[in-house]
């Protein structure tokens, strides 16, 4: 008889307890790899946005305003709301999407709508890293899609329809900054940051709310609580904070300094813990009398905490959550006059 040679039992346990070793050590150096390579992309989006701004500025002689709103009066749903992104894109190489855009009527309506303009995905407005990287609805149908880069609309103040005062940001509706206007230095200033997409906020107070900015993440989760009109659901497509790249709202198209980037703000409705709040005090352009304020957090799913800048001079950075709250705010200002410290 001829005897057989083959593994035994123990020796294919040692093998597959081997090949689960050697897995488990490759797998967190592919993770940081994977993560590096998004990181090196975000940045790489940042550039390209940054240098589209600087180009906005060097054909117009100003930069971008946030949006149009009439001063004293009120307009439609998005009528005048474009965005930066919407009004940057023959800067980012993405003329034929531009092409398609008419910035003399709202981004959803007439030739915009039926040319498909607010589902289109530009890739350069999206992080690798995001999960939610997926066009919103509307009735079932694709509605919009979101983006991950929001503009520096400032501390806290946005918008004030009595007066047209903006906020102190680089960006603020009916803007027409140039550098000359940015007195605390371009390389001290923020221009983007990121933000997650598909973010759950509430608006749309009745009255005016404190000029100054709430001091907590805790003060702000009371404001989410407090605001009528809640963007909030237990869907993501029910979370549309940052799911309008064409419209130029704060709690759609920017980012405030209230907060340090990656803050938690956690807030309970109708039993939902909702996480990553945030709260835009009345929507610009939806009242002639009441302004606008808003916490818009910047953040990211990038590990470490890390949040990718670009500053108004056209550099790229990465800020960890835990700069203090003083620097944050002073890299939102144009005009504070502030010292930088070294955190940043």
């Amino acid at each position: 008889m001829r005897s057989r040679r083959g593994f035994t039992l123990i020796e294919l346990l040692v093998v597959i307890a081997i090949i689960a070793i050697l897995i488990g050590l490759l797998l967190p150096a592919v993770q940081k790899v994977r993560e590096a390579a998004a990181r090196m992309k975000c940045s790489n989006n940042l550039k390209q946005l940054a240098l589209a701004v600087h180009n906005y500025e060097s054909a117009l002689s100003q930069y971008p305003p946030s949006m149009t709103a009439p001063v004293g009066g009120t307009f439609g749903v998005n009528n005048g709301s474009w965005s930066v992104h919407g009004r940057i894109l023959h800067y980012i190489e993405q003329g034929n999407a531009g092409v398609r855009v008419n910035l003399d009527i709202g981004y959803d309506v007439g030739t915009n709508l039926t040319s498909g303009v607010p589902t289109m995905r530009i890739p350069v407005f999206m992080c690798p890293s995001e999960v939610n990287d997926v066009v919103r609805l509307k009735s079932g149908a694709p509605f919009v899609y979101p983006h991950n880069y929001g503009f520096n609309f400032g501390t806290w103040n946005v918008w004030n329809p009595v007066n047209g005062q903006g906020g102190d940001g680089a960006f603020f509706p009916n803007a027409r900054l140039a550098p000359t206007g940015i007195t605390d230095g371009l390389s001290n200033t923020l221009m983007i940051a990121e933000v997650k997409a598909y973010t759950p906020y509430s608006r749309n107070f009745a009255t005016a709310q404190a000029a100054v900015p709430p001091a907590s993440a805790a003060e702000v989760a009371a404001l989410v609580l407090a605001g009528p009109d809640k963007k909030m659901g237990a869907t993501t497509n029910d979370n549309t904070g940052h799911t309008e790249w064409p419209d130029g709202r704060v709690h759609h198209s920017g980012f405030t300094t209230v907060l340090p980037p990656n803050t938690n703000v956690e807030v309970t409705v109708n039993g939902i813990v909702f996480k990553d709040c945030d709260v835009n005090t009345r929507q610009e352009g939806s009242s002639a009398t009441v302004p606008t304020s808003a916490a818009i957090t910047a953040r990211s799913y990038h590990s470490g905490g890390i949040v990718n800048v670009a500053l108004m001079d056209g550099s790229v950075r990465n800020v960890r959550s835990g700069v203090s709250l003083p620097t944050w705010r002073a890299l939102g200002t144009r005009s504070g006059g502030e010292v930088i410290a070294n955190d940043f």
